[in-house]
């Protein structure tokens, strides 16, 4: 990471740095991504954290924004067979995210936005936001956009997949190439689930073994395959939360015109 993206971080900033800049208009960006669930054979444990780091450094150029320490356990059921692997109960995450996300508009930030590199994560972190009622939070899933998805749809060539696979493998070279491991990648074999259960490392007979955590082909993933996905991803997000804070500046234009 860069010094000028690190400058984003609060946790390389003093508390008055951080007021100054929200006292100039910086939102705020939450990022979660998982420290200790397994991709594969070929990622590191860390892959969510990374991916959702480098996310929020993006974005915050673009919007002008603070980041906070990425929310690294989560709700990831899922992947708990595999070593080293974490999941919190769903409950337990929600409360997580609630408080946190209080804490950070407490200060005064503008907008915050929690960007979430999960699917599992969703439903909590959805319900967490809106138990705020805090009318300036907007959750950011990062593979429901419409460039994403189109980009995602061209390229794919493996036959299912969502996990380790031919996509997130492709990002992870775009975004962190020194750590992908391509000579250990090893595709999932058919699973029948479009979404599976519980993937199992060690039961061959379940329908949903899979040797090496994949779900999907990562074999086929490239460089330039990542580039295009990670160039929509971002564009995604960054249209969604510029539009968000138009509106929050309109709202709050339609206000001091209605106190006038």
């Amino acid at each position: 990471m860069s010094v000028e993206a690190e400058r984003s971080f609060v946790e390389h900033m003093s508390w008055d740095e951080v007021a100054r800049r929200i006292a100039a208009g910086a939102a705020a960006i939450l990022p979660v991504g998982a420290a200790a669930k397994q991709h594969g054979l070929h990622l590191p444990l860390g892959t969510d954290r990374i991916q959702a780091e480098f996310l929020a450094s993006k974005l915050a150029a673009r919007i002008d924004a603070l980041v906070w320490p990425a929310l690294t356990y989560g709700h990831y059921p899922a992947f708990v067979e595999y070593a080293g692997s974490i999941s919190l109960s769903a409950a337990t995450f929600e409360a997580a995210v609630a408080e946190i996300a209080s804490g950070i508009v407490s200060h005064g930030c503008r907008a915050l936005f929690v960007l979430d590199t999960g699917i599992s994560t969703r439903a909590a972190a959805g319900r967490a936001l809106a138990r705020l009622q805090a009318g300036n939070t907007l959750h950011l899933t990062i593979h429901d956009g419409p460039r994403y998805r189109h980009a995602a749809a061209g390229f794919a060539r493996q036959a299912h997949g969502s996990h380790a696979d031919e996509l997130e493998t492709s990002l992870m070279l775009a975004i962190a190439p020194e750590i992908v491991e391509m000579s250990r990648a090893e595709a999932s074999p058919p699973i029948a689930q479009a979404a599976p259960g519980c993937l199992t490392p060690s039961d061959e007979t379940s329908p949903n073994y899979s040797r090496s955590g994949s779900f999907g082909d990562p074999t086929l993933a490239t460089l330039e395959k990542g580039e295009a996905l990670l160039a929509a991803m971002l564009d995604d997000i960054a249209v969604q939360a510029t539009a968000f804070l138009a509106g929050l500046s309109g709202t709050a234009g339609e206000a001091r015109g209605a106190a006038s």
